[in-house]
């Protein structure tokens, strides 16, 4: 992972559980930050909905401070849009991760967590309806990184290679994450998958 980097205007990490696509973006933002005047923020989307979760979140807090010390952080579960807009400056590089939790938050929210109240939690109506709510939220954030006057950092799970998943509700999600993904990746300059620590470029437009 120590390896040269260059920072480019935007790139998307991919990657399944644990094959570094987190460690990915810190190392570019530690590269960014060693150039003076330079800042970078993560705008983290998890949320904890239970104890294991709380104490997730609070591990990967305590080690990314302990690995890039300057990196601020900014927690936006669902309006990634208004987040790049207010913090995207030329000086600035933003990490967005992850972009399948900001996909869950809409999707299939936590019970009590942007459901109408009394509705099932695993309603395919209401996914059907929030994905709409979501297509536009979407759009917004694309326009917002387009316009971003600084470098931004995607990270996202690649959850599409495994065998079909039982249950409709999963099946949408995993075919939206499939296409935001490939939405992403067309937005980017920079596209990199991660796969056990290691990076493979998918896609480098100069």
């Amino acid at each position: 992972m120590e390896q040269a980097v260059h920072i480019a205007r935007s790139e998307l990490i991919l990657g399944g559980q644990k094959s570094g696509k987190s460690r990915r973006a810190e190392l570019l933002a530690r590269t960014w930050l060693q150039t003076a005047g330079h800042h970078a923020t993560l705008i983290a989307t998890a949320q904890a909905h239970d104890a294991e979760m709380h104490a997730r979140i609070a591990r990967h807090q305590r080690e990314r401070a302990e690995r890039v010390p300057g990196l601020q952080l900014v927690e936006e579960p669902r309006d990634l849009a208004g987040a790049l807009a207010k913090h995207s400056r030329a000086d600035t590089l933003l990490i967005v991760d992850c972009l399948t939790l900001w996909l869950t938050h809409w999707l299939m929210p936590a019970p009590g967590a942007g459901r109408t109240a009394g509705a099932a939690t695993t309603s395919f109506e209401q996914n059907q309806a929030s994905a709409g709510v979501f297509e536009a939220q979407c759009a917004l954030f694309f326009v917002a990184l387009e316009q971003s006057p600084g470098p931004v950092i995607l990270v996202g799970n690649e959850i599409g290679l495994g065998v079909i998943p039982l249950g409709r509700e999963v099946r949408a999600f995993v075919d939206a994450l499939g296409l935001l993904n490939q939405r992403a990746a067309a937005a980017c300059q920079r596209v990199t998958l991660m796969a056990a620590g290691l990076a493979l470029t998918l896609k480098d437009t100069p």
